[in-house]
């Protein structure tokens, strides 16, 4: 029998009185078992005249050790700190003995032959290839008993490893599960792992703009207020969104809000004009040079051809400061979508927050109290005017508030160049003014037909790979191409995502009667569903919106009249 002389190292690096194996038995002394020990070769190994054949049941037994299942005893464990153990076993193919003899020194002049290989062939009988091969009596009886052991082992799982399998595929389903319910969760509240927003990171941010500012990095028509004068105060931190910061303060007594996509002004790109613009042609060559950087931004950001007429509420000659600064706080305005579309928006739609003045890369925008599923109404009433109280007041202000949704899905339907499409519409990217006008406060993703048509056109194996938020378009499977053309419209989210929360069982409060009630009704659920939607002509959804506009003017013609 091949006993093999080894050295153990316990946890300390320390090296610990020299063990034999035999048959995968060690000998233990001075080993705790919690150690995790190294087990190494070391000469010499002592040869018995006899040396038995690979025993079959300890192969078997070692390739479960490799798959990560170790036996112990009646204990199944899952540890690597026992592979070991069972690896020298079957590498020097011992049967198991009672007692673990010491080793005993090499013969003189005797060297000790290599390490053997994993895993060990079977070793022949001493009788020879052609021979038969020696099994001791006592080889049957360790057989049976181990599988007699196996079986205890194993209990009611019936087959050994059953019950493992059983365990692991329970595991896998109950990560899976959570995996998809945190995916959900996401999909649903993606604020759920936006950064913290806090008054003290806030307050940092802001006075890391005015040092930018007092070293003459950026400008902006703001900077004076916010960083010297003291007539632009901070209030509080709104939101932290994918690194967008949202802040509220005042400027002049007057509420604003204060947007940024970055928190640094050093996040954003450096702008890269050509050394000898400015020296061959003067500040004009400078100036048509920034012209065509300034209309291949809004190009990327909003898929528009300006202009340089175009240019007004985007050119920095409004924003006074130094040249240089002037020019990277633009630069640093034109990456953000938003601001560029604010901007060309301001003097042409009653629906889009104006932009009031920007610091370096922050920007300010009119404040109103955004809609919120927690409002009865969507939408806060109380700043409202002439909001009598009850139902009927509530009635009236919701029917006010839809009718300016559709004069807002009208405008941006039909009063520029290209369709605007919304793709992310929830009460919370909306706000409502004094006399109930709708105005779209968060435009991240607010996009012109050239930009919708490029985002839309990808790769497809099915109709879900061709949604993008609340923009849909459908898969080509013939060519595995998402189509070009948005299959649903903003009418249709709107109805879906606003409309249905006004005109379903709410209206059991509201003073009109039940007929022109359950008309709005039917109105809002064939206006909310996209595929009937989509596979009716364009001549079906014009329909739609005059009848929703309609029936909400005879609301109020019916609101009016219970009034006087």
């Amino acid at each position: 029998m091949a006993i093999t002389n080894v050295t153990a190292v316990g946890q300390d690096g320390k090296k610990l009185e020299p063990l034999c194996i035999t048959d995968g038995n060690v000998n233990s002394r001075g080993i705790s078992l919690a150690s995790r020990v190294q087990l190494a070769y070391e000469s010499p190994i002592c040869e018995y005249p006899k040396k038995p054949p690979l025993d079959r049941d300890f192969y078997q037994q070692a390739m479960k050790v490799k798959r990560g299942l170790v036996f112990l005893g009646e204990k199944k464990v899952q540890s690597k700190k026992w592979e070991r153990w069972w690896v020298l076993r079957v590498e020097q193919g011992a049967r198991r003995a009672d007692t673990p003899a010491p080793c005993p020194p090499p013969p003189p002049g005797r060297r000790a032959p290599p390490p053997l290989a994993w895993p060990l062939p079977r070793a022949p009988s001493p009788a020879g290839p052609a021979g038969p091969r020696s099994r001791p009596e006592s080889a049957g009886r360790g057989r049976r008993g181990m599988a007699r052991r196996r079986r205890g082992r194993c209990g009611r799982c019936g087959r050994c490893g059953r019950c493992g399998r059983g365990a692991l595929l329970a595991c896998a389903a109950w990560t899976a599960g959570w995996v998809l319910a945190a995916a959900l969760l996401l999909r649903a509240h993606p604020g759920v792992l936006s950064e913290r927003c806090t008054d003290e990171k806030s307050r940092r941010i802001l006075a890391a703009l005015c040092q930018e500012y007092q070293g003459g990095v950026l400008v902006g028509d703001l900077c004076e207020d916010l960083c010297v004068a003291g007539q632009l105060r901070y209030q509080r931190c709104l939101y932290y969104e994918r690194g967008k910061k949202v802040l509220q303060a005042t400027w002049r007594g007057r509420p604003i809000i204060l947007k940024s996509k970055e928190e640094a002004f050093s996040s954003f790109q450096p702008l890269s004009l050509p050394e000898d613009a400015a020296e061959e042609g003067g500040p004009d060559a400078l100036e048509a040079e920034l012209h065509l950087l300034v209309a291949g931004e809004v190009r990327n950001a909003l898929g528009l051809e300006l202009s340089g007429g175009s240019l007004g509420p985007l050119w920095p000659g409004r924003r006074g400061g130094g040249r240089r600064g002037q020019l990277a706080s633009l630069w640093a305005l034109l990456q953000q979508e938003e601001f560029v579309l604010f901007s060309l928006l301001q003097d042409l739609s009653r629906h889009a927050l104006p932009v009031l003045g920007s610091c370096g890369h922050f920007y300010a925008v009119e404040y109103l109290a955004a809609g919120s599923p927690r409002h009865r109404a969507l939408f806060p009433l109380e700043g409202a005017a002439g909001v009598p109280r009850g139902g009927r007041g509530q009635a009236r202000a919701v029917s006010d508030m839809a009718l300016s949704f559709l004069d807002m899905v009208s405008h941006f339907e039909d009063d520029f160049a290209h369709r605007l499409h919304l793709c992310d519409v929830k009460p919370e990217n909306f706000a409502i003014r004094s006399d109930f006008t709708v105005v779209a406060i968060d435009v991240d993703m607010a996009f012109f037909e050239p930009k919708m048509r490029e985002i839309l056109e990808q790769n497809c194996t099915g109709d879900e790979d061709c949604n993008f938020f609340d923009c849909f378009s459908k898969c080509d499977l013939r060519v595995n191409k998402c189509g070009a053309e948005r299959v649903n419209s903003n009418l249709q989210v709107i109805c879906d995502k606003i409309f249905r929360h006004w005109f379903s069982s709410s209206l059991g409060s509201w003073a009109i009667p039940f007929p022109l009630q359950r008309q709005l009704r039917d109105a809002v659920q064939e206006c909310a569903d996209p595929w009937s939607m989509a596979r009716s002509p364009p001549r079906a959804a014009t329909d739609v919106f005059w009848k929703l506009r309609s029936l909400l003017r005879a609301t109020q013609r019916e609101l009016q009249e219970a009034e006087e």
